[in-house]
């Protein structure tokens, strides 16, 4: 059901056509007009096979309002009063009693006892629109009963907090991390940009941000931000949901029985996440997927052609990966091997900047 609601809700945003969605869900438009016509119809109950989903009492009793309160808290161990009442509100359920009340019910019926006080971004910053900014990373490997080690990947939308990706990763290596983007690149289009640290894949530890897998970024037209070294609280929101993938999936298990568990508990966490589970960030009772909408640039069967303005020196990378120019030869990097690459000349005499497409690589002097 997850993949229909995800479906019925990205058109409802009216930003991409029900012919690309199908599309690039892998579905007919039949199904998804019929998809769109159930869920009209009969909401979120309409998108499962011959299930309904019982609605509430609208008279709850004292009584039958403390036994929903445990129930949820017994399903989702990690939250809180302020939580569980926005959960409780988004439901639908009325009489749904303040937070401070839910937490104290909770101490009554020994399901909480300190609380805990959730540790907060160091700097509150937010992209003022869906797909202006994402953020990806790896959290900290899961080592399952087999002894594989399991690397946590995820993407997310920087204005909406929607979770793009959670993927229980066989390794960090940028052939199975640019699958991953091209899935989510032709279900949800291309961002403006990408916000990574400087490990491997997408960096390096001396703070060199070309890599393989940036360059081929830069293809795509999507711009490039990494953070600053030793400064994780820049992905402030990526860290946090990481903290919150913690208490709330990796946690439940003391050891995982294989990468396909973990994954299947991944994809329900996603769904769970994006579409029921309240952001406080976002208000009381607002969801990820009420702020995202998919994005209007549609990833492409190939990559554009590099072409630079007139008045730039082009020169092309040779496959050790130096280029020549004025006499002189630089070194470029190994994942501009084969690329043509564009010279423009400063407001300094002797000084030219060097770009690949529109992005700056680095700064050469030709005067010794």
């Amino acid at each position: 059901m997850s993949e229909r609601l995800e479906f019925v809700r990205l058109v409802s945003e009216g930003v991409v056509s029900v012919a690309e969605l199908c599309r690039r869900f892998g579905i007919s438009r039949q199904t998804g007009y019929v998809w769109l016509r159930r869920y009209q119809q009969e909401g979120e109950a309409g998108l499962v096979d011959r299930s309904r989903r019982p609605r509430s009492h609208p008279e709850q009793t004292p009584e039958a309002m403390v036994g929903l309160v445990c129930s949820v808290r017994r399903a989702h161990r990690a939250w809180g009063g302020r939580k569980i009442r926005g959960f409780l509100l988004r439901q639908g359920h009325t009489g749904v009693p303040a937070a401070s009340t839910i937490t104290q019910i909770l101490r009554r019926n020994g399901l909480v006892s300190e609380p805990v006080r959730v540790q907060r971004d160091f700097v509150r910053f937010e992209a003022e629109a869906p797909n202006r900014l994402w953020q990806m990373d790896f959290k900290g490997w899961v080592t399952v009963r087999t002894g594989q080690r399991v690397h946590p990947f995820g993407v997310l939308d920087d204005h909406s907090r929607y979770n793009l990706c959670l993927q229980a990763s066989a390794n960090q290596q940028t052939p199975t991390v640019a699958g991953y983007l091209t899935g989510v690149f032709n279900r949800y289009g291309l961002p403006d940009r990408m916000l990574m640290d400087n490990g491997s894949p997408w960096g390096h530890t001396r703070g060199y941000p070309w890599t393989p897998l940036t360059v081929w970024l830069a293809d795509l037209g999507i711009g490039i931000s990494h953070i600053r070294p030793f400064h994780p609280q820049t992905q402030g929101k990526e860290e946090r949901f990481h903290r919150t993938l913690d208490l709330e999936v990796l946690t439940e298990h003391p050891i995982w029985d294989s990468a396909t568990q973990l994954q299947d508990a991944f994809d329900d966490f996603r769904r769970l996440y994006n579409h029921h589970r309240p952001h406080e960030a976002l208000g009381e009772t607002i969801v990820p997927a009420d702020r995202y909408q998919p994005s209007t640039r549609q990833f492409p069967t190939q990559l554009p052609p590099i072409t630079y303005p007139p008045g730039t020196q082009v020169r092309k990378v040779s496959s050790d990966a130096r280029f020549s120019f004025q006499g002189h030869t630089y070194r470029a990097g190994k994942p501009f091997r084969g690329k043509p690459i564009g010279l423009r000349s400063t407001t300094t005499p002797g000084t030219w900047n060097v770009y690949y497409r529109n992005h700056h690589i680095k700064t050469i002097t030709t005067i010794v």
